[in-house]
């Protein structure tokens, strides 16, 4: 929002004030010339609002409410940039309701109850509706947004508020129910470039001088994250580098000094992302961690999709880092789950602390070859019957077939453990699972013959005399060729993530 002090206006409003007409026109500072670019090219109507599709559908409740057919309250939920106050804009110069508008930073319960008792009058002499807009509504303690309660319910007012944060969190339950919630969405790659070209041309904004590279177009849109107040901003910016040097463009080189941002080569969808994502991989494997938080770094500069990362993380934790820390799966889901539920820019520590935590944990592949020895198997057609004593006796008739016949429970033995075939009689004494010595597995691996011994009923090992220890790498569960080796895996986990975008 413009202005962090309470406006207020009475009567019809008129349309968008050109610059240096009436102040407060509309309820909200008026635009000037020296205005900034993103507010001189904020939409005068909803068919200029860009990136909404999904609220913008005939009848939808975005067009209801600005055109005033229904007089319903509304919380608008959307990150930074996304047209939240450019909505409430258009809530004000659309309609012949009276249009207040505040911001939770710095209005308390007295403002709002002020408000109200306006309204209330008004309404009660046969005055205009009250369309109160509260920016930053998340930031209003539960006794201020009680204060609204009774004015939304008997339609004394029309609640129009604002918040980037979550409203299911942030905003009471009650003040919730009483209103319809609109889900705004950050704008896509073309939505921002639409607009930084409608700046560049349009007489509100830089009327065609100076021109813009498709290099440093591509820069700005990278930047702005779906942002677009933060993409004008960044033009406007490096419109002003480039006029203060007599520039008749802006280059890449203009766009990036002006915003003190160097331009990051990466492709979302090019060679670029997979190799970056490749050596960011390879680093955790390697137990790099600052190479790790580089790339790390690298791809979040770039605007790469957070939860593009997160997944990779997640599938890290078990295919690299597995049963020699079973913690880290823990970490890395948590990760995954913050960048949804608190979002870029904090994300960013969450995705952090799980990048140097997977890249200093122990490492084990046992479980991906373990797995993948498995898969092997059943596709070549390994692996029989179900063993009568595992299938289902539970209903009618399963007995009289054998069902269950035979099976041992094994809490019934003090030792938890009992002999008992569990595989089918084609894969009797096949071990798929090879742990590792390395970290919280070395454990798993001491335990693991002993388990297997009972279960397959094989007698006690002789006692051997002590022998020295041979070279090599047996026990470290990698076989050649499988997924830990080299670039070929990453190409194809990669290509497969890319699928899901």
């Amino acid at each position: 929002m413009e202005s962090d002090a309470l406006f207020s206006l009475g009567g019809p409003t008129a349309a968008h004030a050109a610059p240096g007409g009436p102040a407060g026109v509309d309820g909200f500072t008026p635009v000037g010339e020296d205005s900034p670019l993103a507010v001189r090219m904020r939409p005068t109507s909803l068919d200029e609002l860009v990136g909404q599709d999904h609220l913008l559908a005939p009848g939808a409740p975005l067009r209801q409410l600005v055109s005033g057919v229904a007089p319903m309250s509304v919380i608008l939920w959307g990150p930074p940039g996304s047209g939240k106050t450019t909505i409430a804009h258009l809530v004000a110069r659309a309609t012949d309701r009276r249009f207040v508008a505040m911001s939770a930073l710095n209005a308390g319960v007295k403002d709002v109850r002020a408000v109200i008792d306006t309204a209330r009058r008004q309404r009660r002499a046969g005055g205009p509706q009250t369309v109160l807009f509260i920016d930053e509504v998340h930031r209003f303690s539960k006794t201020q947004q009680d204060s609204l309660l009774a004015a939304v319910e008997d339609r004394t007012v029309t609640l129009l508020a604002a918040t980037t944060e979550n409203p299911y969190f942030s905003v009471i339950s009650p003040l919730l129910s009483r209103c319809v919630l609109l889900t705004l969405q950050p704008l896509d790659d073309a939505a921002v470039r639409g607009l930084l070209r409608r700046a560049v041309a349009d007489e509100r904004g830089l009327r065609g001088a100076p021109t813009l590279d498709p290099d440093a177009e591509d820069h700005l849109v990278r930047l702005a994250a779906g942002d677009v107040r933060k993409a004008l901003t960044a033009l406007e910016a490096a419109a002003a580098s480039a006029a203060a040097v007599g520039a008749d463009r802006i280059d890449l080189a203009t766009a990036e000094q002006a915003v003190d941002t160097a331009a990051v080569r990466y492709d979302r969808a090019g060679d670029a992302h997979h190799d970056v994502t490749s050596a960011f991989i390879k680093s955790m494997r390697g137990s790099d961690v600052d190479a790790a938080l580089h790339w790390l770094a690298r791809m979040l500069v770039a605007g790469e999709d957070a939860r593009f990362i997160a997944r990779r993380l997640v599938i890290f934790a078990s295919e690299d880092v597995g049963m020699a820390d079973p913690a880290a799966l823990g970490v890395a889901t948590a990760a995954a789950h913050a960048v949804e539920y608190v979002g870029l820019p904090e994300a960013q520590l969450n995705l952090a602390q799980a990048v140097i935590h997977l890249a200093t944990a122990p490492k084990s592949n046992s479980a991906t070859t373990a797995l993948g020895a498995a898969l092997a198997d059943v596709r070549s057609g390994r692996g029989g019957p179900v063993p009568r004593g595992l299938r289902d006796a539970h209903y009618a008739g399963a007995k009289g077939l054998g069902h269950g016949t035979g099976y041992h429970y094994p809490h019934d033995d003090q030792r938890g453990v009992v002999t008992q075939q569990y595989v089918p009689d084609d894969l009797v004494g096949t071990d798929y699972y090879r742990p590792s010595q390395h970290g919280a597995e070395r454990a798993v691996a001491d335990r693991l013959p002993l388990l297997r011994r009972i279960v397959r009923g094989l007698p006690a090992p002789a006692a051997r005399p002590p022998v020295a220890a041979a070279g090599g790498t047996a026990g470290n569960g990698r076989r050649p060729g499988g997924p830990g080796d080299g670039g070929a895996h990453e190409g194809g986990t990669d290509a497969a993530e890319e699928g899901q975008q």
